[in-house]
C-alpha cells in the first residue's frame, strides 16, 4: 500500500520529470526553429502569403471599380426618371 507521503514525493517527482520535459523540448525546438532551414521556410511562407495580398488586393480593387460604375450607372438611371416625371408634371 502506498503512503500518504510515497504519494506526495510521487506527485512532485512528477512535476519535476513534466518541468525538465518542457525544458528539454523548448530548448530543442527554439533551435530548430532559429536554424536556417527554417529561416528559409519562413521566408517562402511570407512571400507566398505577400502574393496572395497582392492578388486580393487586385480583386478587391476590380470589386471597387465595378461597384463605383453600377453607382454612377444607378446614379444616371434615376436621374433620367426624376425628369421624365418632372415632364410629365408639366405636361399636365
Amino acid at each position: 500500500m502506498i503512503t500518504e507521503q510515497e504519494m506526495i514525493i510521487m506527485k512532485n517527482w512528477h512535476h519535476c520529470v513534466w518541468f525538465l520535459g518542457g525544458v528539454l523540448f523548448g530548448t530543442a525546438g527554439v533551435k530548430v526553429l532559429s536554424s536556417k532551414d527554417a529561416k528559409n521556410c519562413y521566408t517562402h511562407t511570407t512571400a507566398a502569403v505577400l502574393r496572395a495580398k497582392d492578388c486580393v488586393m487586385d480583386t478587391a480593387n476590380k470589386v471597387q471599380e465595378n461597384c463605383d460604375d453600377i453607382l454612377a450607372e444607378a446614379k444616371e438611371i434615376n436621374a433620367e426618371r426624376k425628369a421624365k416625371e418632372d415632364e410629365a408634371v408639366v405636361g399636365e
